[in-house]
């Protein structure tokens, strides 16, 4: 009888409450503000003539993680919650996105990226999150896209500050 249990029990494990999905909502949407003043204020702190430079080659340069964070907040963060990306164009547009180097623009895009992923999250209702969908291939909860999201956008800001060790930039 213990057996015939379990898999009703991991499947209970699967759904998250709508409460603790709005708890949830309610925290990372504090880690991505959180976020995008860390990569506004290094790429403020990095000079102009550095945006190009890479650690070496075939590794990104300070201004191509950077648009890969306002990318993300156009596009990858509300997509994972099941939100709308933000409207860029076609591939071409996008491309030539990807490519800006120059800073002004830079710290633009990556404050209308994190303002998209935040206003798309914000008016998700927590309801639509209690389940399962599917990310990257896998289905995951809004837990665990939570975790995937944010420890990849992290992992984009931990390159930034060592780019900026790297280059003596305090």
């Amino acid at each position: 009888a213990g057996v015939a249990v379990l898999p009703a029990e991991a499947r209970a494990q699967d759904v998250m409450t709508k409460e603790s999905v709005a708890e949830l909502k309610t925290a990372f949407l504090g880690d991505l503000e959180a976020m995008r003043g860390k990569f506004v204020g290094l790429a403020q702190a990095f000079p102009q003539e550095k945006y190009t430079w890479r650690p070496m080659e075939g590794v990104r340069s300070v201004s191509e993680v950077l648009m890969l964070a306002a990318m993300e907040g156009y596009s990858f963060v509300p997509n994972s919650f099941g939100a709308k990306p933000a409207e860029l164009g076609t591939r071409e547009e996008m491309a030539k996105l990807r490519a800006i180097t120059d800073k002004a623009q830079i710290i633009e895009h990556i404050n209308k990226g994190f303002a998209h992923a935040k206003a798309q999250l914000e008016a998700l209702d927590p309801a639509t999150l209690t389940g399962k969908r599917t990310v990257m291939g896998q289905p995951r909860s809004a837990a665990q896209v939570a975790l995937l999201v944010g420890g990849d956008m992290h992992e984009h800001l931990g390159q930034m500050i060592a780019y900026a060790r790297m280059n003596q930039i305090v």
